[in-house]
């Protein structure tokens, strides 16, 4: 069994403990023709001939398959039986995540449909079921649209530029999971470290006729700091509660040194009898720009950010394991960087958890669509607030991107339209979250932000110390590449300015990034010879970014080589190409 069909809880931020993973091999096949719906493929009696390794997609070694050949239109299927206790119990089909849309069907009869790459999506497939072996079959469809929400999967077969090869279907893990008749759908934990509170808001998944009962525990390093229950008699039931314990005025912070987690069970009850039990967690933490700072707690925090695709050679955007996420957060710390801008892709929800139990600022990005029209726009929404709900209660996460460098909205200098929709999109963070700071297009031409996040690639400090010598100047002119502001945009002032890419050096002939079967591969300007050079020009242009009066921050590109995209710190095999100590020095940590 591979390492990824693991026993924990796919989403140890929403975790029961009746679950039971799908994860390992499953029939597919290729519909091109798209003769799966005319055939009925999806009823049981239908064999697919081949055979994949579910959650990895078709184009990755660790599938089985490994073709980056475009196939829109794929199938899967396997067979579950449910755990005996379950019986009498509603039962929940969940996906982490697949791309893009899916049609599910439990016994030949279709049990729901979904859109969305990234998102996780469930049902309540308890009418569909049989005594025994049960029948599970998908269709999805992942076409090389321009309207979806592509990140970094390029939309034609091959590599080019800073794109890679794409993910198509099942990317994470798929579950059942067992409760009552009524359920949690959404536990969303909003923190207020003024008033020393934290408001708990459920929705309960089904139609409350009669009085049900919540009850809590919250506990920190293992012991119970407050207990109790409410009563509710609609869906969404909302509790405040005053996290001084036992009236003393005492209350722990989540920050980078001390990244202090609260863990929260709900369980739900009707009459004593248990319906539901989910497992949590939260920190206590704010974040505001004032002044021109990031104030984490109050406090001002200079990020020392680091770039990551979250790609691996064999699985492509799906962790291998566990074990490479601890250990690619891992590495983040160990480079000196106290946090990570996650690029152009919604990750697996134990990226965050590692981060928010090892104190890695995160900064969370919609992955771009790469045309402007209105499906979208719908798909932007949809995503941005799909993330929002997901991955609401992690601390670690203290920025929203809903926009990368114009990326779908390449007229938005001059165009209405496209600046509306950034600022649609930052409004909506604000509406649905508002416990985060927000880069609205980060790179260039932004509208209204929290953040003013500039990208330069310059080779060298003199370069960088030329281009942001004066900030009035900058924020007329942006840094030599494109202007900072749209077009009408103007300052609040407020605004914390931070040079959010910059670097990407890439070295010379230095282990596994170079063997891509003859392809070039590339970073920005010359690439070094040796480590002593590579150090030398990362301490140039980082020491100059640190002498940036009004700078607050940086983010490196980037921790790791991605195919042809050879500018990381560590290769794609996670060999750092320099000393890590060395590295640390120059970032000061």
């Amino acid at each position: 069994m591979n390492k990824v069909s693991h026993t924990a809880h796919p989403r140890p931020d929403f975790a029961r403990a009746d679950f039971q993973l799908l994860n390992g091999s499953w029939q597919f096949a290729f519909d091109d023709e798209d003769q799966g719906v005319k055939d009925r493929w999806e009823q049981p009696g239908h064999t697919l001939p081949m055979t994949i390794e579910v959650p990895f997609c078709y184009q990755s070694k660790q599938s089985g398959i490994h073709t980056d050949e475009i196939h829109p239109i794929i199938w899967y299927r396997r067979a579950f039986t449910i755990a005996p206790d379950w019986a009498g119990r509603h039962v929940w089909l969940r996906f982490g995540a697949v791309d893009f849309e899916a049609w599910v069907y439990v016994n030949g009869r279709m049990v729901g449909s979904h859109r969305g790459g990234y998102a996780p999506f469930g049902f309540d497939i308890t009418p569909y079921l049989v005594e025994g072996e049960n029948d599970l079959c998908l269709r999805v469809v992942d076409t090389p649209d321009l309207s979806q929400p592509r990140g970094k999967q390029y939309w034609q077969r091959g590599l080019m530029g800073c794109w890679y090869t794409p993910t198509s279907g099942i990317w994470q893990s798929v579950y059942l999971e067992a409760t009552g008749h009524h359920s949690f759908d959404v536990i969303h934990v909003t923190p207020d470290i003024d008033s020393r509170e934290a408001r708990i808001n459920t929705l309960i998944v089904g139609e409350v006729k009669t009085p049900l009962m919540i009850e809590y525990e919250v506990s920190l390093d293992g012991r119970i700091t407050h207990r109790g229950q409410w009563q509710t008699t609609t869906p969404r039931a909302n509790l405040t509660l005053d996290m001084r314990e036992a009236g003393v005025d005492s209350m722990r912070y989540w920050r980078p040194e001390d990244p202090a987690l609260y863990q929260l069970t709900l369980t739900l009850k009707q009459e004593e009898q248990p319906l539901d039990c989910v497992t949590t967690y939260f920190g206590m933490r704010s974040v505001e720009v004032k002044n021109g700072q990031v104030l984490l707690n109050h406090q001002p925090i200079y990020q020392r950010l680091v770039l990551d695709q979250g790609y691996w050679p064999d699985t492509l955007l799906t962790p291998p394991d566990e074990e490479a996420i601890i250990a690619d957060v891992k590495w983040i710390k160990e480079l000196g960087f106290n946090g990570v801008r996650k690029h152009q892709k919604v990750e697996d929800p134990r990226f965050y958890h590692w981060c928010d139990r090892m104190g890695v600022l995160v900064w969370g990005e919609l992955p771009a669509s790469y045309t402007y029209n209105n499906q979208m726009l719908q798909n932007n929404v949809n995503g941005m607030m799909d993330f929002i709900n997901r991955d609401y209660n992690h601390p670690s996460i203290i920025a929203w991107v809903p926009l990368n460098e114009s990326w779908g909205v390449r007229e938005i200098y001059a165009d209405p339209k496209q600046q509306a929709a950034a600022r649609m999109l930052t409004q909506l963070c604000y509406a649905a979250d508002g416990t985060r700071i927000i880069s609205a297009n980060d790179g260039w031409e932004q509208t209204e932000t929290d953040i003013c996040g500039l990208h330069d690639y310059a080779a060298d400090g003199e370069t960088i110390a030329r281009h942001f010598a004066d900030r009035a100047q900058v924020e007329q002119t942006g840094c030599d590449w494109r202007l900072a502001y749209a077009k009408g945009v103007v300052p609040s002032g407020k605004e914390a300015f931070i040079i959010t890419e910059y670097g990407g050096i890439a070295m010379q002939n230095k282990g596994a990034q170079e063997d891509m079967g003859g392809m070039a591969t590339w970073g920005y300007h010359d690439k070094v010879e040796d480590e002593d050079a590579f150090l030398a020009r990362y301490e140039d242009v980082t020491s100059a970014i640190f002498d940036i009066p009004y700078c607050v921050g940086y983010c490196y590109t980037q921790l790791t080589d991605v195919m042809q995209e050879i500018n990381g710190l560590l290769g794609p095999d996670r060999v750092p190409k320099a000393d890590p100590a060395k590295i640390r020095k120059i970032n000061r940590a």
